[in-house]
């Protein structure tokens, strides 16, 4: 493959760009690992956000690379990617969750990049670079994952309803108040596992296209899987206050062990995901996770209008994006 070398600075420019939409991803999708957690008051904000962060980083010695490779060789012709790519791609995704997270809408940070790469390569070299099956299966993800996240949840709802079903309400309130840092754990573990690999992705691609690593390494340099799992971490860290509050209590009211059944329901799902090495959106998870606890108590639980709203995000996320990065494309091939 031919590379493009490119002075040092321009990389480590575009690496801290990269590193910053990593950071800004845990920081968006911070609310996504909290929100159940802290919504049923089994903890408060700022210890929620220290205990996600924490398993965010754990993910690093748990899961194999496989979403990182998918986005670093699977989407696009690794041969059209060059740093104007890389910076177009970057810029769509940024824009678009500043967008998102300042009107509190919890769209996808994972299909923000993907669809900043896809408008972004399109752009410098047309469609025929795209890799139409690994974007296929990530855009079928955008049905999937939600729906299996409902399905779960749901059934999630309905077992444990069923094995506690001679017990009083306090009981299960005391018990799902422990069991829901467990699923809190897992749900955040699923979230580091599948999103820090994404921002390991796209430098991944750089350093090929830069000739800064060598195409035929199966694993990037050890530098940048540490980096992006640090900052995905200290994103969430930060914490995504205004998304919360949708995801925690307008969609539908939990309890603790609605709480449990959801964060359970999302975190198979990721785990699933990333096993696959499918970037996933962890918002889509969540959300059809909690719709899905909360339709099992009755349909009218679940504020429909606002999962529809969500649902309309979801659906503008990848072209919006991918319009962002075309233009930044231009402007950096044009200006530099």
């Amino acid at each position: 493959m031919e590379t493009v070398q490119v002075a040092l600075w321009a990389v480590v420019l575009l690496v801290v760009v990269a590193l910053v939409f990593d950071f800004m991803n845990g920081f968006h999708d911070a609310a996504n690992s909290i929100a159940t957690v802290v919504s049923t008051g089994v903890l408060k904000p700022g210890q929620a956000v220290i205990f996600a962060a924490f398993f965010n980083f754990l993910a690093l010695f748990i899961f194999h690379l496989s979403v990182a490779a998918t986005i670093g060789k699977g989407i696009v012709d690794p041969t059209v990617v060059d740093p104007h790519v890389v910076f177009g791609a970057l810029v769509g995704a940024i824009t678009w969750n500043v967008v998102t997270w300042y009107y509190g809408i919890p769209s996808s940070s994972s299909h923000a990049l993907i669809g900043g790469i896809v408008g972004a390569v399109v752009a410098k070299a047309g469609a025929s670079a795209l890799n139409t099956g690994g974007i296929l299966k990530t855009v079928a993800f955008i049905f999937v994952s939600p729906a299996l996240g409902f399905l779960l949840g749901s059934l999630m709802m309905v077992l444990v309803a069923h094995i506690f079903r001679r017990s009083t309400p306090s009981r299960v309130d005391r018990w799902f108040r422990r069991l829901q840092l467990v699923s809190a754990g897992a749900y955040s573990l699923g979230h580091g596992g599948n999103d820090a690999q994404k921002t390991i992705g796209i430098i991944w691609m750089l350093l090929i296209a830069t000739g800064y690593t060598s195409p035929s390494e199966s694993l990037p340099p050890t530098w940048t899987i540490v980096a992006c799992y640090i900052a995905i971490a200290m994103g969430t860290m930060f914490g995504g206050w205004r998304i919360v509050k949708t995801m925690g209590q307008k969609i539908t009211k939990l309890k603790p062990v609605g709480g449990f059944c959801a964060e359970t329901g999302g975190a198979i799902t990721l785990f699933l995901a990333t096993a696959l090495g499918i970037p996933v959106s962890t918002t889509h998870t969540i959300t059809g996770a909690i719709v899905g606890v909360g339709a099992t108590q009755r349909a009218s639980a679940v504020r429909w209008g606002v999962a529809g709203n969500i649902v309309w995000a979801w659906i503008f996320t990848i072209p919006a994006s991918a319009f962002v990065a075309a233009v930044a494309y231009y402007v950096s091939w044009m200006v530099f």
